[in-house]
């Protein structure tokens, strides 16, 4: 099977996800979370999964915000959410550390909007604060 390569880069990303099968999101090498307009998980793919040691099927369906990742329920995370959402403007790059029953791990979020849907996307990249801190060292 070939994979297909997807930049972690916000240029065209809407474009690039729209036309992925759900093998392909499986196989991105970054966290990839599909969410509906109120932030339930409607995708949860295999990277992701890897990272936070929760599986898909036991995360699809529930609230990404209260259920699975309670951290993110802050101003600067979901409020950027609904506020995109409710304005149409929602496009974002942003870093934020996620630290809910996993070890503190500085990410860079990106939330674009599906092309071919009423859905959105989180798109996750790690690194880990310690190995953060050891580089600056």
């Amino acid at each position: 099977m070939k994979v297909k390569r997807v930049k972690f880069e916000v240029e065209d990303l809407e474009n690039a996800m729209s036309s992925l099968s759900d093998s392909e999101i499986d196989n991105l090498m970054f966290g990839a979370i599909e969410l509906d307009a109120e932030g339930t998980i409607l995708r949860y793919n295999i990277a992701e999964s890897e990272l936070t040691g929760r599986k898909p099927d036991e995360v699809i369906g529930r609230n990404f915000f209260n259920d699975v990742a309670p951290c993110t329920n802050s101003d600067e995370f979901s409020g950027r959410f609904f506020k995109g959402v409710e304005t149409g403007e929602f496009n974002a790059v942003f870093e934020y550390v996620f630290d809910y029953q996993m070890e503190p791990t500085k990410v860079r979020i990106i939330m674009i909007k599906s092309v071919s849907q009423d859905t959105y996307w989180l798109l996750i990249k790690r690194k880990l604060l310690n190995e953060t801190r050891e580089q600056r060292h």
